[in-house]
């Protein structure tokens, strides 16, 4: 996935693409995959890097949704499952089965939840994880340590998917390359280009490195810009209506030792009737998420002490030693791209997680809301809802068939199973140059030839790029991130032929950005 020559596949204006997709999250690389799978011409711009904004924020869940099985949303969970299914079968490098625990502290708590996870194991039918149990009130206590003990009757297993969510962005980006499509990162859109008859026929578009502008010819296209849609729509059609709720979830993470073993923790019913989960990830904790609503959307929303507190606070009713701030090794918050309620309802619950297409007179086509799990049919429900208007003429989809780049059925255990094939060529590079093989940290297994190979094969191109999103470091911990830095810019900048003021700039913004990670400053 080489970024110039992608470039120079925009520069020519002769082309014409058939569709011309805003947005390298996940509702954005779910519409290319769908539409490269049925043969079209593809080109994705993503004003940031792939999966900057929410899509790399998420709790690392890959699930149907338990929780929305409880407030009735049904066909939501049937479709979760299924592609929650799929999505493992597809890319078992990036994702794994994670079995949880629901602790039960009255009999009338076993009996409710029980019921509701056996629908669940059976609304999954043949892509079911595992079968829901009760365990023992000591059974329970052997598979979660930490879990305070006084009063427990014992605990709910059930069996839900976990993921690397920005390596799986990367991974489909890598596909949908590989398929033909054109996608660069670091491209914002200016502005959306239209015919004498005021109907789209493509995008304006610059490269935010060089500051070269480009002119896009597209017979559709589609906005998949998550919580920034309404920035598009509002270039289309100026005073348009809101159509973005963005609802804030932030995620604290600490040591495993404060959760012991390998299983998860879901809390269904904490103190504001929210969903909290602990759940092991890399080698660390990840406690969360939280449901704010926000004004604004912004690419680095910060965390606010309301909701540090709440997490750190509903921790403390379920664990024996329970974290406190100075345990925090980051903190790090999304915006859910919620679809906005008609009547302006401030209740998150009120605000359905299913996604929405919207199509503009112009022929503009907005997909909204959703979530990770459902990426794939989300796309396949914008191409064929792009089939209705008659832009373009559609062979049927096969994205529910394509296995995800780096595809292994050897899965390896440790911090290379997250690169799957690839991870044998990046033991090439180390044997070729045995110094690539050092480690940016020496608490943490990333190499300096981890570096070398994102900005090669990856399309890395800021320090941000590599320490957020190829490797996960700024989630996992914030002031190991801002130590690796100085080493990555060095290496990223012998790779690319950038200069020392070019590293200096880098280091400053990403020292700025580390900020937000980090509790003590917040």
């Amino acid at each position: 996935m080489d970024r110039k020559t992608n470039i120079k596949r925009i520069s020519d204006e002769r082309t014409v693409w058939d569709l011309a997709i805003i947005g390298g999250g996940a509702s954005g690389l779910g519409v290319a995959l769908d539409a490269l799978s049925r043969g079209l011409r593809v080109v994705l711009f993503e004003k940031a890097d792939f999966a900057q904004g929410t899509s790399s924020r998420s709790t690392k869940l890959v699930h149907g949704g338990v929780r929305y099985l409880a407030q009735g949303e049904i066909g939501l969970v049937f479709e979760a499952l299924r592609e929650r299914g799929r999505l493992l079968r597809n890319a078992p490098h990036l994702t794994e089965n994670q079995p949880f625990i629901i602790p039960v502290y009255t009999w009338m708590d076993r009996w409710k939840y029980s019921v509701g996870l056996k629908i669940y194991d059976w609304m999954a039918g043949s892509l079911r994880l595992g079968k829901s149990r009760f365990i023992s009130r000591d059974e329970t206590i052997l598979r979660l340590p930490q879990i305070k003990a006084k009063r427990l009757k014992g605990g709910i297993v059930y069996h839900d998917g976990q993921f690397d969510d920005a390596r799986l962005a990367l991974a489909i980006a890598q596909t949908c390359d590989q398929l033909g499509g054109c996608l660069v990162n670091h491209f914002p859109v200016l502005d959306l280009t239209k015919d004498e008859t005021g109907s789209l026929n493509g995008l304006m578009v610059k490269d935010a490195l060089s500051g070269s502008k480009y002119r896009i010819h597209a017979k559709a296209v589609v906005n998949a810009t998550g919580v920034f849609a309404d920035k598009i729509l509002q270039m289309d059609e100026p005073g348009i209506r809101k159509t973005i709720q963005p609802s804030q979830g932030i995620h604290l993470v600490v040591d495993k030792s404060f959760l012991g073993g390998s299983d998860a923790l879901m809390i269904p019913a904490t103190s504001d009737g929210r969903v909290l989960f602990a759940v092991p990830w890399q080698d660390k904790l990840v406690v969360g998420t939280t449901d704010t609503l926000r004004e604004k959307a912004k690419m680095e929303p910060r965390p606010l002490a309301k909701e540090i507190n709440f997490i750190l606070e509903t921790a403390s009713h379920y664990l024996v030693k329970p974290p406190s701030r100075k345990d925090v090794l980051s903190v790090f918050a999304g915006l859910r791209p919620l679809a906005a309620p008609k009547e302006g309802s401030q209740k998150t619950k009120e605000i359905s997680r299913s996604h929405k297409i919207i199509m503009s007179k112009s022929g503009l086509v907005t997909l909204t809301g959703g979530k990770w799990t459902t990426f794939r049919k989300m796309g396949e429900d914008t191409l064929e809802a792009i089939g209705k208007m008659g832009a373009l003429a559609l062979r049927p989809s096969t994205s529910v068939d394509i296995r995800l780049h780096g595809h292994t059925d050897l899965v390896e255990e440790g911090h290379w199973k997250w690169y799957g094939t690839d991870a044998d060529e990046l033991r090439k590079l180390v044997k070729e140059n045995p110094s690539l093989g050092r480690r940016l940290h020496d608490s943490y297994p990333y190499t300096e030839a981890e570096v070398v190979w994102a900005v090669r094969r990856e399309m890395a191109m800021r320090v941000d790029d590599v320490l957020s999103r190829r490797m996960r470091m700024l989630i996992l911990d914030a002031h190991a991130a801002m130590a690796m830095a100085p080493r990555v810019a060095d290496l990223m900048a012998e790779e690319l032929g950038k200069d020392q003021p070019w590293k200096d700039k880098e280091l400053a913004d990403f020292n700025k950005l580390a900020d937000k990670y980090r509790i003590d400053s917040l």
